[in-house]
């Protein structure tokens, strides 16, 4: 079992520069990812995402790399000629218009192609270090899923084996709970003093008791929890044990509504209680 949620981090030392990979996610029923990366990388973008939903599976994905220059680089260049061309103009527009040209350094740097960048090609093996440190920061994304995960299993472990006791409880008030229906009835019958039909009263009876019977729901729930707990050893179980959760509920409820036992449904309200904690934390369920 692997928890929805995880974070990864890995840093490394390029020539001249500084890459560091990060890696985060929560719970989601789909995958969804936002990447951010360096333009010099962008031309890996469709490498990257394919990776990413492999490795990830589902979850709504933060992917980072930053690159902090160490060195010097001259990335970016002033058009001069053209910044002065910007500059001749605003000072004649300036004296037609009788008006005193205001911070007009900043207003041409704010020019179309003032500033340009030089094109920058993407080095082999840089790419393979940047790859190395995804790699790593994927890695370490992992183990803390893994982590998280262990602790949701033990979690989940706990609950159900809790609802498991809970419904032993229940079979021991049930199996007292009919036999006493059955003598409130009798007494009941008895009480009113009237000649009836006992053949017929036998068939009511029994369609009455028939009606409350929760042997099945029983049987059914202790299913569903066993199935529960052999699912939480599968991998990207989580989809897989809220359809479980699911048809647990729907026992537990069925329970509670047939028992007509105040003992019973005391129990029944412990049960959902347990259950409605392990819906929320399937949430965080890869």
């Amino acid at each position: 079992m692997k928890s929805m949620t995880g974070f990864g981090k890995s840093t490394g030392e390029l020539p001249n520069k500084k890459i560091t990979v990060e890696i985060r996610s929560l719970n989601s029923r789909q995958f969804d990812l936002n990447l951010r990366i360096p333009g010099l990388y962008r031309e890996k973008e469709s490498e990257l995402r394919s990776e990413l939903s492999k490795q990830t599976e589902r979850g709504k994905i933060d992917f980072g790399i930053f690159s902090e220059y160490t060195g010097e680089a001259n990335v970016v260049s002033i058009n001069k000629p053209l910044a002065k061309g910007y500059y001749n103009e605003l000072k004649k527009l300036s004296a037609e218009l009788s008006e005193s040209p205001k911070d007009i350094l900043s207003l041409i740097m704010k020019m179309p192609d003032v500033l340009k960048s030089d094109r920058q090609e993407l080095d082999k093996k840089e790419w393979e270090q940047v790859r190395k440190l995804i790699d790593e920061a994927i890695k370490d994304f992992q183990k803390f899923r893994d982590d998280e995960g262990r602790v949701l299993r033990k979690e989940f472990t706990n609950r159900i084996n809790l609802i498991n006791e809970l419904l032993e409880d229940v079979i021991k008030l049930d199996k007292q709970r009919i036999p006493l229906l059955r003598e409130k009835l009798n007494k009941g019958v008895s009480e009113l003093k009237e000649k009836i039909d006992q053949n017929r009263f036998e068939q009511e009876l029994i369609y009455y008791i028939e009606k409350l019977d929760i042997s099945e729901e029983r049987l059914r729930l202790k299913t569903h929890l066993d199935y529960f707990l052999k699912t939480m050893t599968e991998a990207s179980s989580g989809r897989k044990l809220g359809f479980i959760s699911q048809e647990i509920g729907r026992e537990i409820n069925t329970i509670g509504s047939k028992a007509n036992d105040a003992g019973i449904q005391k129990l029944v309200v412990q049960m959902k209680d347990e259950l409605e904690k392990i819906k929320e934390q399937l949430l965080n369920v890869l």
